[in-house]
């Protein structure tokens, strides 16, 4: 049934915890959709957990809040969503928008940097500062939870596979280089890491994607992600490889000069 085919008065009755240690966040949002499409919401707060409860056990449902409109009731907040022909995400769908938002925000940032250090917001510094950010960003997020992203890399890094205690220093190791880099400081030690790292890594994607054909999450945000492996665990690495290369290049062009 959809929000087209109901007739009679917009008006809903939405049951939703509202007490004094709790208030369901579903339940505010499921208030927020009715409201942004027109209805009049005569709104029940559930103030126990016996209310709640009881409620449950009244109607036949296990969670709140519940929508009723009409005197039909709507469900829950994703039910809800899907009346009002909304989409409802998947938790388990690929998704590159993690990827998508840590390269546009760290581009961003270099953008800034620049502009603050430079007075411009495009020199050649800005790329190397989206790199270093970038690589920088990644690390973090793969150490919000080291122990999932270990699990994860083992399914494909070649070097990892061979020596376990590498899942866990790779993004330690990836932070280290991208803070040198950023600092332009230690370049002896961030050239021959983010080379490594990202030369390893390279081959690693390339041979379970390319080769192996093999269909994998990706890594590269955290072991918790749905990122596909493939192109951007590619591109980051190869991001490290080319940062390093173009590093070891300039500065010795500077000391020939």
């Amino acid at each position: 049934m959809s929000q087209q085919q109901t007739a009679g008065p917009r008006s809903a009755s939405l049951y939703r915890m509202v007490m004094p240690s709790h208030i369901c966040p579903y339940g505010l949002k499921s208030k927020d959709l009715l409201e942004r499409a027109g209805y009049t919401v005569e709104d029940h707060h559930l103030k126990s957990r016996e209310e709640t409860n009881a409620f449950k056990r009244e109607h036949q449902v296990e969670t709140t809040p519940q929508t009723f409109i009409n005197g039909s009731r709507i469900g829950g907040h994703d039910d809800l969503r899907r009346f009002l022909g909304k989409p409802v995400a998947d938790p388990n769908a690929t998704s590159y928008r993690p990827v998508i938002v840590l390269f546009a925000l760290t581009a961003f940032t270099a953008v800034a940097a620049s502009y603050a250090a430079y007075g411009t917001p495009f020199v050649v510094r800005t790329v190397e500062w989206f790199i270093s950010f970038s690589m920088v960003a990644l690390a973090l997020l793969k150490l919000q939870d080291v122990e999932q992203f270990s699990t994860m890399f083992l399914n494909y890094d070649l070097l990892g596979r061979r020596w376990v205690p590498y899942s866990y220093i790779y993004p330690y190791a990836e932070a280290l280089a991208g803070l040198l880099m950023i600092a332009g400081a230690l370049i002896w030690l961030s050239v021959p890491v983010a080379l490594f790292i990202g030369t390893v890594g390279a081959a690693s994607v390339y041979k379970a994607v390319y080769i192996d054909r093999r269909e994998l999450k990706c890594a590269c945000v955290g072991g918790s992600s749905n990122v596909p492996l493939g192109f951007v665990s590619l591109t980051e690495n190869l991001m490290m490889v080319a940062m390093a290369l173009w590093m070891l290049v300039s500065r010795a062009l500077l000391s020939a000069a």
